[in-house]
């Protein structure tokens, strides 16, 4: 499911613009299942589902597929519609380099939010 991202992000004109200054790759991890996310300017360029043996990203997004599973529902229940939530509740880790993260939330948000009421990652 997060293959989509390319699509669902790069058609959002406003959100490619809030990340327009942004170039990285990221880890997001879904439970066990994992994908790197690899932002160029503000457009998702590629998505990789792992397992990966060696691979390179700034910061990772670690979630347990429960505290995800919520979170990605069209209205996500309190504490789960935003990364902060996920954190307090203790379903997720961030990990790495943050300053990419800190410095684009607001664009790493959106990028997240997109996903809701497609479907969960498997």
């Amino acid at each position: 499911m997060l293959e989509r991202l390319p699509d669902l992000v790069n058609g959002d004109a406003n959100l490619t613009w809030r990340g327009r200054g942004l170039t990285t790759t990221f880890l997001i991890a879904v439970g066990e299942a994992e994908w790197l996310v690899r932002i160029v300017s503000g457009k998702v360029a590629e998505v990789t589902r792992g397992p990966f043996g060696m691979v390179s990203w700034s910061f990772a997004l670690r979630g347990t597929r429960e505290g995800w599973d919520k979170f990605w529902q069209p209205v996500p229940p309190p504490y789960y519609q935003d990364i902060f939530g996920l954190l307090r509740q203790g379903e997720l880790r961030c990990e790495g380099d943050l300053l990419p993260l800190w410095r684009d939330m607001m664009y790493i948000k959106g990028l997240l939010a997109a996903l809701r009421g497609n479907g969960v990652p498997t």
